[in-house]
């Protein structure tokens, strides 16, 4: 019986890969907001963070999520992320 493919994402900030459901994506629509993706099917760019308060923190503090997304990405956004994980 062949074995089910899992799909491998890496997380932006420390490079590592993970499987999909291990991380947390984050995603500019195409009208421009930033949204914290929980289903992981939002349409738009994504990036995806490994859920970890200090890979978060990490990422607020050097902006790669600007980056990536190629939008200024709210502090709220880093709020939601942090309630998450609580």
């Amino acid at each position: 019986m062949k074995t089910k493919k899992i799909p491998m994402r890496s997380c932006v900030v420390t490079r590592e890969k993970f499987p999909k459901n291990e991380l947390v994506r984050v995603v500019r629509t195409p009208e421009g907001n930033v949204i914290v993706d929980t289903t992981g099917k939002a349409n738009g760019r994504g990036a995806y963070l490994k859920k970890d308060l200090t890979v978060f923190e990490k990422a607020q503090k050097s902006k790669i999520l600007n980056r990536q997304l190629e939008v200024e990405v709210n502090e709220k956004i880093f709020e939601e992320l942090k309630s998450l994980i609580q």
